[in-house]
This record gives structure tokens, C-alpha cells and sequence, in this order.
């Protein structure tokens, strides 16, 4: 939206000395986006009022080229060359004489040319810098002034142009008398309001209308003039504004319909009255239906459309462009104008069907005020009588009924306790009087409210909310502190938060990072996994709108995102790496409850909450753990690790230990897994997750590095454990002793290590397995395990004795349980 400062000024009453910058700041205050201030072209030099005394149309040239003899207020008239043919002797125009610059730095000069000198130039618009128009030269009405005079003024070339972006949700603004409401209350200065018009009663009909679809066409208003002279000029201070808004002057007739439109927000069109028959429908498109629109296209229209209609069939796309059956023409001296309010998304769905965008959709789609078209009726009536000589028809036609907005109740004090800020007393009724609210106060409860019914051009003040943004804004946003309110004391974390967090910076402390994988998974990554068909984790939940097309359905393992993520950290040359993810995963119910629909005008009851609870599927949160290439990477020190299943196991340990629980470990098949190298973790009898290396085929068919090892494990499985930060520490030496025992070659060393733990006793209070050997030593179907034991007594110095005791405890209870002999 283009406006000049001096339209803002015929509404407003600027502050003596304002300039364009003062005036783009007081919009931003109030929230409005200035886009730019378009400074008046710079012209210096003579620049004046001619008139053209004579035309010599010069022969034998490719174009029409006229010599003219034009009168400048000086003794004799000077001649020019033109090549624009759009004026005649007796007109005015603007004449550039030697010695001016125009915008551009485009320096005037005498020239021979076409065999004469030519003593000056005839301008046109653009050469001007007063639009893009660059058809023919610039016509000054008769009134503009004598020849001679200064042309600068008239012109209006010292008006600044401020150009700024209107929101869908401020089509009030799409209008001078909208900007110039905004401008007022941002200088807290008084505003004239154009739609202040006197509007006579509709006690008779301009010409019959009949709305048929009340919900695309909500009042249509139509005023009639006859006599209007076709060949009157606009007036050049309406030109000159059209102009600076960046619309073309036509005639007088169209450009009254855009002035109007510009200055009060109401779209108007105008018809021949001599091309109508019968009365005006508004009414939805036929199917095989076709209008040629004012730009000469014919268009296939649709069900949807909304149309204006009389007895020969569509004339007009309603709120988009009119007809070209009645079009207004050079002949037209009857004028029906129309001044109609329509459903915004209606009119939003014709403009982009046909790609045919005009002024009057976009504000359509904006929301018109459906208070303003009487008026805005009257408005374009009286330019019309005035500037064209005609009269106003008896009657005026107003069907429909506008739409009256509901009054939004608020506490008075509210916008103070948004803000933080406590305003003047009378701020808040003063500022919503401002922006058109009617308002009352009343005691309400010991209370006072205030109730303020919205203008017809505010529709979106429709909630409290509301109301306190207009306050908050108007008062200036600037003013508000920024302060950060004191936070409530809490209760701390809960023991699932603080287990969380435990387990998390156990992690990291052992070496690995921690992602967020994208949560969402496509069902094939099962395939890949070799997961059976009655799997569990193949019953999954799918997205009804998923981001992802190719991943629609919620996860119920961490590890295709976390896999994702490695493959994309290996491709980015990371060839070392450990991560891990600590999320929920999504397991359907096995019989699905109906889920409720909550109500959105006032809090759900506990009943509807707790159904609502019930018939979500359940969400545990599991850790995943994922690790390739090297554990312990080479280097001058040594040459390194790579990591293997015995690290995923240990990153078990890892959880369950920040965790405050023991785990056991048995050899498990579970896809995808290997099959020979995947450990089942139980938290007593109960399996809670895998760890291991994945299967070849899975590496393979995901794309990951070679002997890639992952863990999965079921967080909240885990009880909750009260663990205190002080650990009970022994001032006693410990004994260390080390023991090797024989078992069959296929024995796990887990149960063994438990057995030895079993047999200890209390005293134990260390135990690692150090040794795995298998040779002629230990026998064929044989290896040996090495353990490291250490123990101590808490009340006192351990003897020897006492320590080859529960040495000896803890290998007997070995034996008996799996056969372990100690190695001699």
C-alpha cells in the first residue's frame, strides 16, 4: 500500500514540521511494517506551466513526430519537438526549459532536431518520476494554472510517498482512511474520517438487485448518475494521487472507482447503465458458464465463482473484475456504481482459480468493512457530479444486511497485568475509542469490566487477547520491560527426570554423543532388520499428516534413527564413533479405546482427560546405544581398539549402574542382532533390552560400517531407585586375589562370574573377568576364565585366611554349578 504524506494530511492533523521519515516511524510504533519512504523526484531548473499555442505535424519520418509552439509566459512562445500525439492545441502540459534537471540526472538543453531547434521538452510521467506511464506526454486540467507558472507545486513533486506492507489480518489498512486511523492514534492527534458522509435513506431503487447467495454477497449498494460529460477530465490532484499509489489514471469515471477505493477501503465498480438489461443477480457460476473480463480474456468459470449477473448472463467475476459487456467506454454518460461486500474467502479462491489478482480482491480477501458502502457509494456519486456535471439518480438500492460484531468483555486492569506495566487510569477505554470501539464500564463480582463492542472494520476483535494487544500497542511496545518474572519454586526433578539425566551424563562421561535422530520410521526397515512377521515391533502407528511421505509411521525401536544417524556421521568422514539417543518409543494398545474430542471454548473435565490418557498407546522411554570403527583409537600409545559387542554390553552396565540396578547377562537371538554375538539383558528373570554386534546382512542392507555394535534398553523397566550421593567407604586394606577356572568351551562366563559372587559372600567386593584362554593347557573342549576378586571387610583388617576362604567359598559354589575346576 503506497500512500503520500499529503492524502495523510487531508485526515489528519500532522504535527507542524513533520517529515516523511517522522511519520514512517509513528506507523512502525504501532506495529505497522514500512517498506520504504520514496523521496519526491528531485527536479531543478526551470520547470513550468505551458500551453500549447500551435502543432506542426512534421511529414516524410518514420513516426509522428509535431512541432509545437508553446507558450510559457514569456514574450514569445518557444518551439518543441514532441513525438507524443495525446494533446492538442490549447491544452496545458508540463514544459522542462534549458538549464533543468530532471530525475535521473536527465539535463534539458536547446537541440536541433528533426531540422528545427527544439527550445525545451513537453514531459511525460515517468520523465517526471511521477509513475511508470510513459504513453504520451502529461495533460494538466484547464484549472492547474497559467502559462508561466511554476509547475513544481502542481505537480506535487515535493509530496513524499510512503510505501508499506498491509498483513492478511489489517485489511483496514489497505486504505488511507485506515492508515490515517493508525497515524492518529500513534500521534495521539485528531482524525477526520472520510466515510463522514451524509447517505440518504434507500426508500426507493436505483436499479433492482437481487442476491441470491447470501453468504458469498452480503450487501450490495448501487447509486445511479446520469449526465455525466465522457470526455471530463480527472482532476489532477486525484491523478497525481493515483499515481503516487501506483494506479494508472483511466477516465473519470474509473479513476473516481480507485480514488474511493484507495481513500476508504471499499472496492466500487462501475457500469454503463445503456449495457444493462434487466435487474442485477448476484448469484454462484453454472457449469459451461463464460465471462470475458475487463482485460479481454474469456474465462471458463466455475461452480464456486460468484458472479454478478442482469438478463444477458455473468457481467462481472464479483470482488475480482468486471465484465467487459459493461464496460465504462468513451460514450458513457449514465453511471451505475456498485459498491458490494463479499465473503473474503470466496473472493480469495476466484482471484487464484482464474490467476487474475486485481486491487479490489485484495482487499476482499482482507476483510471490507461491510459498514462502508453506502457511503463509499455517496463518496464516488458526489466526484462524479462534481468533476463530471452530472446527477445523482433519485433512489438508492441497499440489499443485504451487514454483519454486526459481538462485544468482547474484558477486566479492566488486564492490559496492566500482560504488560506488566500499570497504564494511566483511563488508558485502556481511551486507547479502544481510538481504533472505533464503542465502550461501557460495569461492576461485575466485585470487579469492573470493561465491554467494548468492536467497529465494523475490526472483525478480528473478537476475544480479549485481542483488546489487550490493541491497548499494549498503541501505547507502545517500547514501553514494556523486559523483565524476566521471578519463576515459582518448584519441587525439584522427579526421580524419572533425575534417573534420565544420570544415565545421560553417564554416557557422555564414557565417550559418547548424544543425537536426536528424527523420531518417524518407514515399515520396511524391519525387512532390512530380518525381523519375523509376527514381530512385535512391526505394529506401528501411522501418521495421519506425517512430515515425512516416506517415513509415516511413529517408532517402536530407537534404532532405526539413531543407524541413520550414524551412517550420516561415517559419510561425513567420522570413522570413529559412539553415539547414543535416550527417547520414547510408541507401542499401540492391543485393544485401542476410542479417542474423545475435548471441547476448545473451556477446559476439559477430569473424566474427558482421563479418557483422553487411556486411550493413548504407551510411550516408555528407552536408551539406545550405537558404536563403529575404533573404541580405543590408535595412536603413538598403542594400536588401538575397534570397538565389539563386549562395548555395547559394558554400555549396559553403564546405564544400569547410573541407573542404581544390576543387570545379568545371557547369550540371546534376536534380530537384528548376530546371532552368536547378541547378549539379552535381564533385570532379575525379566528381559529389558540387546546388546551386541548386528547382523552381517543388516550392516549390508543399511549401509553402516563393518561390525557396527548397538544396545537398546528399556528405561522405564528400571525401578526407581533412591540413590545417595555418599557411598559407604571401608578404612580397612582390601585382600587381592586372582582365580582361573576350567569350563566347557561353550560355558558363558556371566553365570560363572554370578556363581563366584554367590559363593564370596559379603566380602566380595570386586570381581572383573581379565583372561580368556583356549589351548593344550586347558584341554581340548575346554577354555580357562581368569577372574580378578577383591575383597574387604568393613568392621576390620581381612586375614589371609579369612580371604582364601571366601576364595574358596566362591569356586565350590563354581563347580557345583557348571563343572569349574581351578586351573592348576
Amino acid at each position: 500500500m503506497r500512500v503520500s504524506v499529503s492524502w495523510l494530511a487531508d485526515q489528519v492533523e500532522l504535527p507542524d514540521g513533520s517529515t516523511a521519515a517522522e511519520i514512517a516511524e509513528a506507523f512502525v510504533r504501532v506495529g505497522l511494517e514500512v517498506e520504504e519512504v520514496h523521496q519526491p523526484p528531485e527536479v531543478t531548473g526551470p520547470l513550468r506551466i505551458g500551453r500549447v499555442r500551435s502543432i506542426e505535424e512534421l511529414s516524410g519520418l518514420k513516426k509522428p513526430i509535431r512541432y509545437c509552439q508553446v507558450e510559457v509566459g514569456e514574450d514569445a512562445p518557444r518551439g518543441i519537438i514532441c513525438g507524443a500525439t495525446n494533446f492538442a492545441e490549447g491544452d496545458l502540459v508540463a514544459v522542462a526549459l534549458p538549464g533543468a534537471v530532471l530525475p535521473g540526472d536527465f539535463a534539458i538543453s536547446a537541440r536541433k532536431t528533426y531540422g528545427h531547434v527544439s527550445d525545451g521538452m513537453i514531459c511525460s510521467v515517468r520523465e517526471l518520476g511521477l509513475g511508470t506511464e510513459h504513453a504520451g506526454i502529461l495533460v494538466l486540467p484547464p484549472d492547474a494554472g497559467a502559462p508561466g507558472d511554476d509547475a513544481v507545486p502542481v505537480l506535487g513533486l515535493g509530496d513524499p510517498v510512503i510505501e508499506l506492507a498491509v498483513t492478511p489480518d489489517r485489511g483496514y489498512c489497505f486504505s488511507v482512511r485506515g492508515l490515517a486511523r493508525e497515524l492518529a492514534c500513534s500521534l495521539d492527534v485528531h482524525f477526520a474520517d472520510p466515510a463522514r458522509v451524509e447517505v440518504p435513506p434507500a426508500d426507493a431503487e436505483a436499479w433492482p438487485v437481487r442476491i441470491e447467495d447470501a453468504t458469498g454477497c452480503r450487501r450490495f449498494v448501487a447509486r445511479r448518475v446520469t449526465g455525466v460529460d465522457p470526455h471530463a477530465p480527472s482532476p489532477w490532484w486525484m491523478r497525481r494521487r493515483l499515481l503516487a499509489a501506483g494506479l494508472r489514471p483511466i477516465s473519470l469515471a474509473v479513476d473516481v472507482t480507485n480514488y474511493v477505493m484507495m481513500e476508504l477501503g471499499q472496492p466500487l465498480h462501475a457500469y454503463d447503465t445503456s449495457t444493462l438489461s434487466g435487474p442485477i443477480v448476484v448469484r454462484r457460476a453454472t457449469v459451461g458458464e463464460k465471462l470475458t473480463t475487463l482485460d479481454g480474456s474469456a474465462r471458463e468459470l466455475d461452480p464456486d465463482d460468484l458472479l454478478i449477473t442482469d438478463g444477458s448472463g455473468p457481467i462481472g467475476l464479483a470482488g475480482v473484475m468486471g465484465g467487459a459487456a459493461t464496460e465504462i467506454s468513451d460514450g458513457t454518460h449514465d453511471v451505475l456504481l456498485e459498491a458490494a461486500n463479499f465473503e473474503p474467502a470466496v473472493i480469495a479462491r476466484a482471484a487464484r482459480r482464474h490467476k487474475l489478482p486485481s486491487e479490489a480482491s485484495r482487499r476482499f480477501e482482507r476483510a471490507v468493512d461491510p459498514a462502508l458502502a453506502a457511503a463509499a457509494a455517496e463518496r464516488a456519486a458526489a466526484l462524479l457530479v462534481q468533476y463530471g456535471g452530472g446527477t445523482i439518480g433519485d433512489g438508492r438500492t441497499d440489499v443485504g444486511e451487514p454483519p454486526t460484531l459481538a462485544p468482547v468483555a474484558m477486566p479492566l486492569e488486564l492490559p496492566d497485568r500482560v504488560a506488566g506495566v500499570r497504564y494511566e487510569r483511563g488508558v485502556t477505554a481511551r486507547r479502544l475509542v481510538q481504533i472505533g470501539c464503542t465502550v461501557e464500564l460495569r461492576a461485575e463480582g466485585g470487579r469492573t469490566e470493561i465491554v467494548a463492542t468492536p467497529p465494523s472494520w475490526r472483525p478480528d476483535l473478537a476475544a480479549p487477547a485481542d483488546l489487550v494487544e490493541e491497548v499494549l500497542r498503541l501505547e507502545g511496545l517500547e514501553t514494556i520491560p523486559s523483565v524476566l518474572p521471578s519463576a515459582p519454586a518448584g519441587r525439584g526433578l522427579t526421580p524419572a527426570q533425575r534417573r534420565r539425566r544420570a544415565v545421560s551424563r553417564s554416557l557422555a562421561e564414557s565417550g559418547y554423543i548424544e543425537v536426536e535422530p528424527f523420531p518417524f520410521i518407514s515399515g520396511a526397515v524391519f525387512d532390512s532388520f530380518g525381523c519375523p512377521a509376527d514381530d512385535v515391533r512391526r505394529r506401528t502407528l501411522r501418521v495421519v499428516n506425517p512430515i515425512d511421505s516416506d517415513r509415516p509411521e511413529l517408532a517402536t525401536t530407537l534404532l532405526p534413527g539413531l543407524l541413520d544417524a550414524l551412517v550420516r556421521n561415517v559419510a561425513r568422514g567420522m570413522t570413529d564413533v559412539a553415539l547414543f539417543h535416550i527417547g520414547q518409543v510408541v507401542l499401540p494398545l492391543d485393544e485401542p479405546a476410542p479417542m474423545p474430542e475435548l471441547p476448545v471454548d473451556h477446559r476439559p473435565s477430569d473424566e474427558q482427560i482421563r479418557a483422553l490418557v487411556d486411550a493413548l498407546p504407551a510411550q516408555p522411554v528407552h536408551v539406545a546405544v550405537a558404536l563403529a570403527g575404533h573404541r580405543e583409537r590408535p595412536g603413538w600409545w598403542g594400536p588401538g581398539r575397534p570397538a565389539n559387542w563386549a562395548d555395547a554390553v559394558q554400555a549396559a552396565h553403564t546405564v544400569a549402574e547410573a541407573a542404581g540396578v544390576e543387570l545379568t547377562v545371557v547369550a540371546a537371538d534376536m534380530a537384528p542382532w548376530h546371532p552368536g554375538r547378541c547378549a539379552q539383558l535381564r533385570l532379575g528373570d525379566s528381559p529389558v533390552g540387546y546388546a551386541g554386534e548386528l547382523h552381517p546382512k543388516v550392516v549390508e542392507a543399511l549401509g553402516l560400517p563393518p561390525r557396527t555394535c548397538v544396545l537398546e534398553l528399556a528405561l522405564d523397566l528400571l525401578p526407581l531407585t533412591e540413590r545417595r550421593p555418599a557411598p559407604s567407604i571401608s578404612p580397612f586394606p582390601p585382600v587381592l586375589l586372582d582365580v582361573a577356572l576350567v569350563v566347557d568351551e561353550d560355558q558363558p562366563a556371566a553365570p560363572v562370574a554370578d556363581a563366584l559372587r554367590e559363593g564370596a559372600g559379603e566380602l566380595l567386593e570386586y570381581l572383573a573377568l581379565f583372561d580368556v584362554y583356549e589351548g593344550d593347557q586347558v584341554g581340548e573342549g575346554k577354555r580357562s576364565l581368569a577372574f580378578s576378586m577383591r575383597l574387604r571387610a568393613a568392621d576390620r583388617t581381612l586375614t589371609r585366611e579369612e580371604a582364601t576362604a571366601a576364595r574358596d567359598a566362591a569356586v565350590a559354589v563354581a563347580a557345583e554349578r557348571y563343572g569349574a575346576v581351578v586351573r592348576g
